[in-house]
């Protein structure tokens, strides 16, 4: 799709069409604030009115996967509903999400090396990425893996140079602006920061994840 814009506030999307069974709505090739809002905002519409035939619907950091039945839906008519429902795409559907509390052991043994190339200690480091809710920008990589951002500029760093074989679940993990949570056992090159006794994953629960993406996430000290 290379039409008009679906919103002002939103980047113009693109339809891609993966196989005969798939498709793709990428709002943009990088991450980032609008991209991901439109993506959790279509996903969010989609979830709450399925479109006939769609039979997956899974948000990325910039993207949304609709997955159908061939079958039983023809790609045009998906894509002319599609497309009806980005004109009419709602901001609204990002900002009506839940607030969850995250309390953290900052005690990784990356912290202080974080905080150093900020040019902050590691009590204003710790400060500094509490001072304000972030949202839930994804879920996915890993069982209840969870993305969340964006942090300001001024706390911004690269990932590690060097892969971590394992961490445990619960590990808080940071790099190119964002807090990720693991939720279970995976090896990973962002920096690690500290831990929570959050968990996120439940495979035995109804709802396998608590959080979803668009979800506020504030941030705190454990005692």
């Amino acid at each position: 799709m290379t039409g008009s814009p679906v919103i002002e506030t939103f980047p113009t999307p693109t339809i891609v069409t993966l196989g005969d069974s798939a498709l793709l709505v990428r709002f943009g090739t990088a991450l980032t604030e609008s991209a991901n809002r439109a993506a959790i905002a279509l996903a969010t519409q989609l979830n709450r009115e399925p479109l006939a035939g769609v039979l997956e619907v899974v948000p990325n950091l910039v993207s949304v996967l609709l997955r159908y039945d061939p079958l039983q839906s023809r790609r045009a008519d998906i894509v002319g509903e599609l497309r009806l429902r980005l004109f009419a795409l709602d901001p609204a559907a990002v900002s009506a999400s839940r607030d969850w509390t995250i309390s953290v052991h900052f005690d990784g043994p990356d912290l202080d090396s974080v905080a150093a190339d900020l040019g902050l200690s590691s009590a204003e480091f710790i400060a500094a990425h509490n001072a304000r809710p972030v949202r839930v920008l994804a879920t996915g990589f890993a069982p209840g893996f969870v993305y969340c951002g964006m942090h300001p500029d001024n706390l911004v760093v690269p990932r590690r140079t060097e892969v971590r074989p394992m961490v445990p679940p619960g590990t808080v993990l940071f790099a190119a602006g964002q807090t990720a949570i693991t939720a279970t056992e995976l090896p990973t090159g962002w920096h690690i920061i500290g831990s929570t006794d959050f968990n996120n994953f439940d495979p035995a629960a109804a709802a396998p994840t608590q959080l979803a993406p668009g979800d506020q996430l504030h941030f705190v000290v454990a005692s």
